[in-house]
């Protein structure tokens, strides 16, 4: 059965319309209002129309002491006389001893065993702290199931993180429903997440519910947006990371194929997400490879290898690096002379500053032979670039033609890619490119690049 909560208190006329409007709208889902064992609460679920009311009261020594200050008989007697209203307005009831877990099981008995006499649909089993072990729901809805002769329902919270766990331990043990949220959202810690316990009833135990589960991202994503509470990257089914592979054996067993690394039971299909290789510092061969023939980029074994060095070397750094910026490296890659360039670029220093003169420092092999040289400039990028045209000097005469630079994606860390145009002493000009996050590095990979390319031709 779907149950739609409309929230406690219902407070206000514009808050009850919209739950008329809701009711009144045709929904196959039932619409459920939740009210404590109050007249003026079961009339304000009444007057809004819902389908079916869930009322409650606490239970547990701690709570009903502490919180409502009522004898256990007094509670006994209110939970009889809510339900009792309930059903004389020929509505469908639901009844949670609140904080079920921490109630002495013979009187919790005793309450559930007086509020189906008196005509209550179904009983809720809340763990209303989060504090019970598996096991422990296991055992007590297994004895709850033995007693009662209408459906069980079961409420966990997740202040340990078991609240699914709980609530399939219930099921189990006979419970026929249970309460979740869409991304675990609730109280403190929140209460048990829908795609976790759908899915595990649906992949792991066989079970069926009546949830159309390859919408479940989607509502997801909508209800993130809707509360602005974010969805962990890791977050299990839902999660951008869950049908994610990155470390080399991974992607290499899920390319080939997907039930290596991954439940098999459950695929990203099933619920509406998407498996994506992320390329990382742990990529491997296999993935990126995959990656870059999608897009019809067919490396040679040496260029390969110099892509995943550069993609292991910004990952390093904390780029996150995706598809534009795969090819915009790989691009790069492949536009540069094969074999040993005449000159091996090995280290970029710049010093820089509003009350510094730029200052940049290179150190390349040329022609196999270790030279170093520094430049100034009005900024990092244009000492960089004089410091390169001193270092090639007396091997060539080379003077930068044009320059643009352009971010591939969007962020603080986004790669930058330049193209710079040489033109040497002959005349000839030629246009190289270079991407990487520092846009020195870039501007002088590229005019690296463009110069080995005059020199080998």
């Amino acid at each position: 059965m779907d149950t739609i909560e409309a929230g406690f208190p219902i407070a206000s006329a514009g808050d009850m319309e919209s739950v008329r409007n809701i009711a009144n709208a045709g929904l196959t889902s039932e619409i459920c209002g939740l009210a404590r064992v109050l007249t003026k609460d079961l009339d304000t679920c009444i007057d809004a129309g819902v389908g079916m009311i869930h009322t409650f009261v606490s239970t547990s020594d701690i709570q009903r002491i502490h919180t409502i200050k009522k004898s256990r008989e007094e509670v006994v007697e209110m939970s009889v006389n809510a339900v009792q209203y309930i059903k004389d307005h020929g509505m469908r009831c639901m009844f949670s001893a609140m904080d079920a877990t921490r109630t002495d099981l013979d009187y919790l008995i005793e309450v559930y065993k007086a509020v189906e006499d008196a005509g209550c649909d179904i009983i809720n089993v809340p763990d209303t702290v989060g504090i019970i072990a598996p096991s422990g729901m296991y055992r007590l809805i297994s004895k709850l199931d033995k007693e009662m002769n209408i459906p069980i329902d079961t409420h966990c919270h997740n202040d340990f993180g078991l609240a699914v766990a709980n609530s399939l331990m219930a099921i189990e043990a006979g419970a026929s429903q249970a309460q979740v949220t869409v991304n675990g959202l609730g109280e403190r810690a929140g209460n048990a997440d829908l795609a976790e316990t759908v899915m595990s009833l649906h992949s792991i135990y066989g079970a069926k519910t009546n949830i159309s589960t390859e919408y479940i991202v989607e509502t997801a994503r909508m209800v993130e947006r809707y509360t602005g509470v974010q969805i962990p990257p890791h977050m299990p089914i839902v999660g951008e990371n869950a049908f994610a592979h990155e470390s080399g054996i991974h992607t290499h067993g899920v390319l080939e194929n997907s039930d290596t690394f991954e439940p098999g039971i459950m695929t990203p299909e099933m619920v509406g997400h998407t498996r994506r290789i992320v390329l990382g510092k742990h990529a491997g061969k296999h993935a990126v490879l995959r990656s870059l023939q999608s897009a019809n980029i067919n490396p040679t074994d040496a260029q390969l290898d110099a892509i995943i060095k550069k993609v292991k070397m910004l990952a390093d750094k904390g780029k996150r690096i995706t598809d534009a910026d795969l090819y915009t490296i790989a691009l790069d890659i492949l536009g540069r002379p094969e074999g040993m360039p005449p000159i091996d670029l090995k280290e970029v220093s710049v010093m820089t500053g509003n009350i510094t003169t730029s200052t940049a420092v290179v150190k390349a092999l040329v022609n196999g032979k270790e030279c170093v040289t520094s430049n100034v400039g009005v900024g990092p990028v244009d000492a960089a670039l004089k410091a390169v045209e001193t270092l090639i000097g007396q091997h060539t005469k080379v003077t930068i033609h044009d320059f643009k630079i352009e971010a591939v994606t969007g962020g603080s860390d986004a790669l930058a890619e330049v193209v710079i145009g040489v033109q040497d002493d002959k005349g000839r000009i030629v246009t190289a490119r270079a991407a990487n996050a520092d846009i020195v590095l870039a501007s002088v990979e590229a005019l690296v690049t463009a110069i080995n390319m005059l020199l080998k031709t």
